[in-house]
Order: structure tokens, then sequence, then C-alpha cells
């Protein structure tokens, strides 16, 4: 018999699905980096629907939404917040930026400078922030989706390697299929759709889902396939550094989340294999004269990597 939660969490990817469009495997990813307490990354061209499936999701969860729009003026306190002298209290009055909410949306994050980047850093880490010497707690949930064009477009800077390590997973979109691209087209206008979603679950359920994630169960023997990958990283044939263990322990939270989208209480191989790209290849730098991507090198290393 299907779980309410299970049945929430179709719900919920279903009803994305109604406006990203054809890309339901992306979505589930989304949905699975959220569910593991991670943060997104979201690299591709403008106008693919990187924005729309942030503001979707918000939505869809009743969580509060900002957005901020990256710039190369851009400074850390426009994005945390300013404390203001007001003559009428006669003291300074903290005013919180785009950071204190629930879904922060970091549109094309590496159009703004190293300073402004790393002005995430303990946000995403620590979900708190520290402004004037004093730390303030973010709300809970906190779910960070940044969008980056790729790095070959003017006016971009690349993230650092502490920054990308703070993502849990990231995915692109990539151009509509044919069909996609005509229901798109012959449709009503998605930013005005997403105004009359549905809430499918409410914060607090959302909470409880991430809990349940922990509990999913991790065989001694999945864990030794894992442990495999991870020793493949770092042997030198395939990448130039391997992966940290906060690396290995994300990847086993991105794929308990998967196993709860499957509706099961347990991880098998084809969890881990799901994810891996997503959770890793930006963590990491094929090997000299690998002749493929970092997606690639990744896939490569898993068909080499036998199952226990």
């Amino acid at each position: 018999m299907t779980s309410p939660l299970a049945l929430q969490l179709t719900r919920l990817v279903d009803q994305i699905s109604t406006i990203i469009v054809g890309k339901r495997p992306q979505i589930e990813d989304c949905v699975a980096c959220l569910l593991a307490g991670g943060h997104l990354l979201i690299e591709d061209i403008p106008g693919v629907g990187k924005t729309t499936l942030a503001h979707a999701l918000a939505v869809s969860l009743g969580l509060r939404f900002s957005r901020m729009q990256f710039t190369a003026d851009l400074m850390p306190s426009d994005l945390l917040g300013v404390s203001v002298f007001e003559r009428s209290k006669e003291e300074f009055v903290f005013h919180p930026g785009p950071v204190f909410a629930q879904v922060l949306l970091a549109d094309e994050i590496n159009r703004a400078g190293p300073k402004t980047q790393s002005a995430l850093l303990e946000a995403m880490e620590e979900q708190q922030v520290t402004i004037d010497g004093q730390t303030r707690a973010l709300p809970r949930p906190f779910f960070v989706i940044a969008t980056q064009n790729p790095s070959d477009q003017l006016g971009t800077y690349p993230l650092p390697e502490s920054q990308l390590d703070r993502f849990l997973m990231c995915i692109t979109l990539g151009y509509p299929d044919q069909a996609s691209e005509r229901a798109l087209l012959a449709g009503t206008d998605r930013r005005e759709a997403i105004e009359h979603l549905p809430t499918v679950m409410t914060p607090a359920e959302l909470q409880a889902a991430q809990q349940a994630v922990l509990a999913v169960h991790a065989s001694e023997a999945l864990l030794d396939y894992l442990q495999a990958l991870i020793a493949a990283t770092r042997g030198g044939r395939w990448f130039v550094e391997g992966l940290s263990p906060r690396a290995g322990i994300a990847v086993l939270r991105a794929a308990k989340a998967r196993a709860l989208l499957a509706q099961r209480d347990y991880v098998a191989p084809d969890d881990v294999q799901a994810i891996l790209a997503q959770t890793i290849a930006h963590r990491l730098v094929p090997a000299a004269g690998a002749g493929r991507g970092r997606r690639e090198q990744v896939r490569a290393m898993v068909e080499a990597t036998p199952i226990a």
C-alpha cells in the first residue's frame, strides 16, 4: 500500500511537471536534493526554465520564496541585510536581506564577484549568517537554488571550489524536446500558472519528509559499493583529486532521498548510480588526457566499478 508521504511526493513531482514540461528526471533530482537537505546548482543557458523551476517548487511547498539577481556590483550586504539607524527608536535596526527566506534563488550566481559569492557560504553550511558580529539564524527549511551561466559567457566568474562543494547537486535542464516545446508555445504563460498552483506539502510536512530520508536503510553491501566508487575517484585514473568524506556523505544522503522518491525504505545500487553524476561531477576534475567531460567521466568510472 502506498504511504501518504509517497503520494504527496508523487503529486509534488507531477505538479511541477505541468510547469516544467518534459523534464521529469531533473525535477525528481531537484526534489531529492531538497529532501536530502542540500542545495542545488543549475548550470545552463538563459531561458530554459531555471527560475521557473525554483519558483514552482517554492509555491508547491508553501515556502517563502526570494529571488536575488547576482550582478557584478552586488555587495554582500545586498544579500544578507544591513543595520540602519532609525531616529525614532534611537538605535540601529536590522533590515534582513533576501537570504532570510526558505527558498533563495541566487540567479546567475557566477555574474557576481567572488566576495559576494562567498557571502553565501555560511548560510548554506550553517543555516545562519553573521552580520555586524551578531549571528542570525535563517528560516527552516532553508534551500538555496543557484543558477549559473556557462563559464564561456561574457561577465561570468568561476565559483570557488569551496562553494561548489556546498551544493549537494548540480544539474542541467537543456532544451525541451519537440513535443514539450510545442506544449510551451501553445499553452498558458508559465509564470501566471505558477500563481495558481495549490500547496502540495506544508513546510512542517517537508521537514518530516527530510527526517524520513535519514531513516532509509543502507546495507553493508551498499556501503561497500559506495566506498568502492569513492576510492575509484581517489586513485588518479579518473580524476585529478578524489572525493572528500563530506562528499561521500552527500552521495549517500542523495541516494536515500532518491530511494524515498521511489517508495522504498532501503537504498539500492540503482539509487546511487542515478544521482552520482549530479552529486559529484561538479566537485571533480577529470584526469589529464581523459578526453571526456566531468559527467561522462563519472559514468565511465561507474561502468568500470563492479557491484560487490
